[in-house]
């Protein structure tokens, strides 16, 4: 069998969390900034935390340097911890096919790990109410790199590494929600399991260039198309 790594995205692909980071950016930027409308301008869909402070800093006229960013995401930090403490239940959703998909991928021996634009942290506290932190032995992260495609490539280093071969010698499979993540696999030469779970359309998904694109990770041939 082919050495395979499997990352996934978090935010629309394995979970939703009603809003609780774009509530907790906000905060952030009106501790920080009196601008908690820092972001209101533009969608969060597919983009880097490094990215999304970097925006909303641009969009306020503030020079965003790299210690305004890393001040703006710890104070983020602080404020998703709140948010999700408070979150409903019925807001908080893990996707469907999701949990099955994970421990699917894990029972063939695959590395499994995250390819998410959400800081290290940020990514544990999302997953840890629906107990899948330790679903994922590695990751790349948005603390690894702001370039989405840098990122990617890192956890795929590292599913490697766990998995003790060279990475050329591996399949490197993404599974993620947006264009985003197409590029960013395409950006690596991996193949691209979409999902519109997050809310980009099937059509936008196939046209960017996902090898497979379903409606969820629960839909007829998605689980085939995971394990290859």
């Amino acid at each position: 069998m082919t050495p395979t790594i499997v990352l996934f995205d978090l935010d629309g692909t394995l979970v939703s969390c009603g809003g609780a980071g774009r509530r907790a950016i906000a905060r952030a930027f009106g501790a920080l900034h009196d601008r908690p409308d820092a972001c209101d301008a533009f969608s969060f869909d597919g983009m880097t935390d490094q990215t999304i402070a970097r925006q909303g800093l641009t969009a306020i006229g503030v020079t965003a340097h790299d210690e305004r960013i890393g001040a703006l995401l710890a104070r983020y930090l602080e404020a998703l911890r709140e948010e999700l403490g408070q979150l409903p239940e019925a807001r908080y959703v893990v996707h469907a096919g999701a949990r099955e998909a994970v421990a699917a991928a894990t029972a063939r021996g695959f590395a499994v790990g995250l390819g998410t634009g959400n800081v290290r942290e940020g990514a544990r506290l999302k997953l840890q109410r629906a107990d899948l932190v330790e679903a994922f032995a590695f990751g790349g992260f948005g603390d690894d790199a702001e370039a989405r495609p840098e990122l990617v490539l890192r956890g795929a280093q590292r599913g490697a590494a766990h998995l003790g071969v060279p990475l050329a010698r591996a399949r490197v499979l993404v599974v993620g929600d947006t264009t985003r993540d197409v590029h960013a696999a395409q950006a690596i030469g991996a193949a691209c399991l979409a999902v519109a779970t997050g809310g980009t359309p099937l059509e936008a998904l196939r046209a960017a260039g996902a090898t497979w694109a379903f409606s969820s990770l629960a839909a007829p041939g998605a689980l085939e198309a995971l394990l290859g």
